[in-house]
């Protein structure tokens, strides 16, 4: 069996690349990405304490954030491809669009 910690180091190094991801990237489709192993990351934390104390609702999070991360998706590459097509970027410092 493999022990907890090991999960516990797993789910730090892919949140931490998934935060720097978040921070120093601008490309749209990075940011993305990097959302999406964040919440892997939360995923594998919450299956992996589901599974050592033999409890449910670790598992049950986790589907509804498997949910959640196909809807953000679909949402997420929705506007960017939709921002691509109207502004030609795909650069978050570049889109100054929305501002009043």
């Amino acid at each position: 069996m493999i022990p907890f910690e090991y999960y516990v180091l797993l789910t730090l190094l892919l949140f931490c690349i998934g935060l720097i991801g978040v921070l120093f990237r601008r490309n749209l489709i990075i940011l993305l990405v990097s959302f999406e192993i964040m919440m892997n990351a939360l995923m594998i934390l919450f299956a992996s304490i589901s599974h050592y104390t033999k409890d449910v609702q670790g598992y049950i999070i986790v589907f509804f954030l498997i949910a959640l991360a196909a809807a953000e998706a679909g949402v997420g590459l929705t506007l960017v491809v939709l921002l691509y097509r109207k502004l030609r970027k795909v650069y978050a410092d570049e889109i100054n669009y929305f501002r009043g």
